[in-house]
């Protein structure tokens, strides 16, 4: 510390720092240098793969649009003669008229005796469409039958307009004395004969039922015919009891 305060130290002091000074610049600037050096020197040291993503080459760019002119597609207008049905005025008078020729049709050639459109030198009552024509015309056309139902059911309508004969039934005295009146429905099949067969109760007061299907029974039918054969029949009957006044 005496030596720095001292003014006859100040020149030698002066002159060891400036020394000082130079050789740490010398170093720095070595050491610099070194690190600069060492990567150029050692190339397999660095990163291949981040250098390898500087090196890719940048997509190319989009092919340009085509040009318009390409695009647009001609469109020929065809001029049509004929307006909504009708035949309409040209506009100009063409150069040249096609006219169009028909060919006359043959003469119809007859055989013989023959028929018309027939062969030269047919036989004498030959028939249209030659032998084939004369197969199928002469062949008898079988029409298939229908098969007839064994039964069928009709309104009360149509049954009553087959009624040939009716018997009226007898009021029950019961009946009338307890002044019960009304209808009985009967459920009836008519055989081909027309005569009653099958008969049963469907609706109707138990004091006139009786009498109703001892009347019915002996109801005659007209047969009802189908397909041109007589079938079975099944239908309702209604029978009504009134009592007078």
């Amino acid at each position: 510390m005496f030596e720095d305060s001292l003014i006859e130290s100040g020149g030698r002091l002066k002159s060891k720092r400036g020394a000082t000074t130079v050789l740490s610049f010398a170093l720095q600037a070595l050491l610099l240098g070194i690190l600069i050096l060492i990567p150029l020197i050692y190339t397999e040291a660095l990163p291949k793969q981040q250098l390898m993503t500087f090196l890719v080459a940048p997509p190319p760019p989009p092919p340009p649009p085509p040009p318009a002119a390409m695009a647009v597609k001609v469109v020929r207008q065809v001029v049509s003669e004929i307006a909504n049905g009708q035949l309409r005025t040209p506009t100009k008078i063409p150069e040249k008229v096609q006219m169009i020729k028909e060919e006359e049709a043959p003469p119809p050639v007859s055989g013989i005796g023959g028929v018309v459109g027939g062969v030269p030198g047919g036989v004498p009552g030959g028939s249209m469409g030659g032998v084939i024509g004369g197969i199928i015309g002469s062949a008898p056309v079988a029409v298939p039958k229908v098969a007839t139902p064994v039964r069928v059911r009709v309104s009360q309508g149509v049954s009553q307009g087959l009624l040939i004969h009716q018997v009226r039934p007898t009021y029950p005295p019961l009946a009338r004395q307890a002044r019960i009146q009304g209808s009985v429905v009967l459920q009836a099949v008519i055989a081909k004969d027309g005569t009653i067969q099958g008969l049963h109760v469907v609706s109707g007061h138990p004091m006139l039922t009786t009498a109703a299907v001892d009347a019915v029974k002996q109801w005659r039918y007209k047969p009802y015919f189908l397909n041109g054969e007589p079938v079975e029949v099944e239908t309702q009957i209604t029978v009504n009891f009134t009592l007078a006044g």
